[in-house]
């Protein structure tokens, strides 16, 4: 899927991923405490790569974290500046962040990057590596089956990889991979949090 594809996508289907996952509840109660331990480790300003309409940035935020969201789709732009409106969010992509080199101490990648094509990812991966200071972290979460295997997502084809898939890709960006944890629930597909440091 190219970028315009999935960003479309998306658009035409906003409302109703907002609601199905749009708020912070939404998430399984493990994951909101992983990701904010995560995000309490972190020293320095954190950006929400493809935070959709928000509500991951808003959580961390009112935890007292310093992140702003970054998002290519503007109908989430505007959910989430409606919804969270003391909450700093931009207009961009993971393969453009649009900040100084080293200036990050943390990025989460929340699901951000399983529409992308696994022979393009390396663009995003290296981005992300470039925008974190020595010792930034990044929080790669994403969709765990056999490498590169495309699946119909409810918006749009996404791919599965693997742990050691996808580590041996964000190690290849110039990171290393400090932690892997993969999660299973009935009735869900298998999915996983990564977490790199530069």
């Amino acid at each position: 899927m190219s970028f315009d594809e999935v960003r479309e996508a998306y658009s035409a289907r906003a409302g109703e991923y907002v609601d199905a996952v749009g708020m912070i509840e939404h998430a399984p109660q493990r994951d909101r405490d992983a990701l904010l331990a995560w995000a309490r480790a972190v020293e320095g300003p954190i950006l929400d790569v493809g935070c959709g309409p928000g509500q991951w940035t808003s959580f961390l935020h009112h935890e007292g974290v310093d992140i702003e969201g970054v998002e290519p789709v503007e109908a989430f732009l505007a959910d989430a500046r409606t919804r969270y409106p003391d909450v700093r969010y931009r207009a961009g992509r993971a393969e453009d962040l649009g900040v100084p080199d080293g200036s990050l101490g943390g990025i989460l990648a929340w699901f951000s990057l399983i529409h992308t094509d696994p022979r393009a990812v390396d663009a995003p991966l290296t981005e992300l590596a470039r925008c974190l200071c020595p010792g930034g972290s990044l929080a790669l979460g994403f969709f765990v089956g056999p490498d590169h295997t495309p699946f119909d997502h409810a918006i749009t084809t996404a791919y599965f990889w693997s742990v050691d898939g996808l580590s041996r890709r964000v190690e290849q960006a110039g990171l290393t991979v400090v932690d892997a944890q993969v999660r299973t629930d009935p009735g869900t597909r298998p999915y996983g949090l990564l977490v790199a440091e530069r």
